[in-house]
């Protein structure tokens, strides 16, 4: 690559104003561009969301309740924060995703005041430019799930952390108590443990163990996280008895290192392809960054981030359940590490871009791939929404404009390589907000969708899910729904290739795989296929 010009964008330092204005632009299409344009999704968004909705329906704003069984996964900050959303703008997508999209907002905003203050005003806008361009970080900025918020309340902590280790100022310490308080509310021990593990490693790393432990030492520090995080749990303590402490702290917390919940297992190796995927599309320059994890050691600020993103990637590795976007609690130090590789050694654009261009290329080979996949599905579901994809000539027709945009920033030689790759970040969030979630939920989520707001038209008749577990369901026919086997006159959400074990029904609705029928009446004194026995009241309805 030639030196760009003196009068390039990387001259001009000093001035950077035009990344003020990308910056802004990544915070609109990463976290609210299409906010609401498509159904929730399942399992995690329609449980988030039909949870929130219950607290309405049982006027009880203290306990969690998924369909009429109580919910310990999470504890109850994110759903407030939804419930506060919904009374606003009432029982829509927009609502339930805000809290997350306002988040993740703040969490980049956040990290780009750390960057200014730790590193000057461009390292801190390339850092919150690089996260809010990044492929998991817009996912989980625009989900109505916990994620956001905790990631927004770890990176406070963790920073007040080191500004306090780096400053001596209390007041820095107690940001970072309050907000690990605010974090326990959010997801629990993880929003302690992170922090605690890292700030000890950093410590002890230096020989400063004495400096650690007259950290974990100060009363008031514990006073601050105590009396923002202790008071609901004492409540629910007091309302659910040791049955609340035994299933969120053992079943979902000690539970998930132990053995994989849900099925959501992998090797030690699992990570390896999330992070290259999620940092999408600065995979090049994270590799770089880590390349360079030596040098970056021995600084303190670089200790402490790369401790900070090691510790996640080691912890979750070693845990039993494993999803993608764990793994998103560590990524705030590895943007602050990568901001300083493309500030002051940018590299040529087109080794930076090259994985966008891959990326490209794999989207725009999917519609084959799909129809290759396909004879290999055994699970029926996931066959007929596969089946039923449909990619129109918009999907090619962006994905061929994204990949000459992308090769043109390649060979380009008078912008900076930072304007380029953030650039190719926002075409990204706008290529995944615009086409590809939309494109897999309306196969995957738009037809439950469709069977919910259809079942309000049964608001007598009880609705059961069998076979399938869809909270969203619950969430669009506004009802609590039980999953079990069905009853003569009942609405039934189920697969489409389980139809045959039913007795008769009327077909009410089916598209993708997912079928609403209402059980006959005429049908009593029968039996589901595979139930061992009928209702002893099966509660025959007109």
């Amino acid at each position: 690559m030639i030196p760009p010009a003196h009068g390039s964008l990387i001259a001009r330092k000093p001035g950077d104003y035009p990344l003020y204005a990308l910056l802004a632009l990544a915070l609109f299409l990463s976290f609210f561009y299409q906010l609401e344009a498509v159904a929730l999704f399942d399992l995690d968004e329609g449980a988030f969301g039909q949870a929130t909705r219950e607290m309405f329906l049982r006027d009880d704003f203290m306990s969690t309740y998924l369909n009429g069984q109580p919910r310990y996964d999470k504890p109850i900050l994110s759903y407030w924060l939804q419930a506060v959303s919904l009374v606003a703008l009432g029982v829509n997508e927009f609502a339930f995703r805000l809290p997350s999209a306002l988040a993740a907002t703040a969490w980049t905003l956040l990290v780009f005041l750390f960057g200014q203050r730790v590193a000057g005003t461009r390292q801190g806008l390339l850092a919150a430019s690089l996260l809010a361009t990044s492929l998991a970080v817009t996912v989980i900025g625009k989900a109505a799930t916990a994620d956001a918020l905790l990631n927004l309340l770890l990176a406070a902590s963790l920073m007040s952390l080191y500004l306090y280790l780096r400053e001596g100022h209390r007041g820095w310490l107690y940001a970072s108590a309050a907000t690990m308080g605010l974090g326990f509310l959010t997801k629990g021990p993880v929003a302690v443990v992170i922090p605690a593990g890292v700030s000890l490693l950093y410590c002890f790393s230096r020989g400063e163990w004495r400096a650690w432990l007259r950290l974990i030492a100060d009363w008031r520090a514990w006073a601050f996280f105590l009396a923002i995080a202790s008071p609901w749990y004492l409540a629910q303590y007091l309302r659910e008895g040791a049955g609340f402490f035994w299933g969120f702290f053992g079943d979902h917390n000690v539970g998930r290192f132990q053995q994989p919940l849900e099925g959501h297992s992998g090797g030690w190796w699992y990570y390896l392809p999330v992070v290259l995927v999620g940092l999408l599309p600065h995979t090049t320059l994270l590799l770089r960054t880590l390349a360079r994890s030596r040098n970056l050691f021995a600084d303190g600020l670089g200790r402490y981030l790369l401790i900070w993103f090691g510790l996640v990637f080691v912890l979750f590795s070693l845990a039993a359940t494993k999803l993608p976007h764990y793994l998103t609690y560590g990524y705030t130090g590895l943007f602050l590490l990568m901001a300083r590789e493309l500030d002051e050694r940018p590299g040529p654009a087109g080794w930076l871009l090259l994985p966008q261009l891959l990326f490209l290329g794999l989207l725009l080979a999917l519609p084959g791939l799909a129809q290759l996949a396909l004879p290999r599905i055994r699970d029926d579901l996931a066959h007929a929404q596969l089946a039923g994809l449909v990619f129109p000539l918009s999907y090619y027709g962006w994905l061929l404009a994204s990949a000459a945009l992308t090769v043109y920033f390649m060979r380009e030689q008078r912008l900076a390589p930072a304007y380029k790759l953030i650039m190719s970040g926002l075409l990204l969030v706008f290529l995944v907000s615009g086409q590809i979630l939309p494109l897999v939920a309306q196969v995957r989520q738009q037809p439950i969708k469709e069977a919910g707001l259809l079942a309000r038209q049964y608001p007598q008749v009880p609705l059961v899910m069998w076979g399938v577990n869809l909270p969203s369901f619950s969430v669009y026919s506004a009802r609590i729904v039980d999953r079990r086997a069905p009853r003569p006159g009942e609405v039934v959400l189920t697969k489409t290739a389980r139809l045959s074990e039913l007795g008769p029904h009327e077909m009410l609705y089916q598209r993708h795989g997912i079928a609403l029928v209402r059980m006959s009446s005429e049908s009593a004194g029968r039996c589901v296929a595979g139930v061992s026995a009928c209702p002893s009241n099966p509660g025959i309805l007109p």
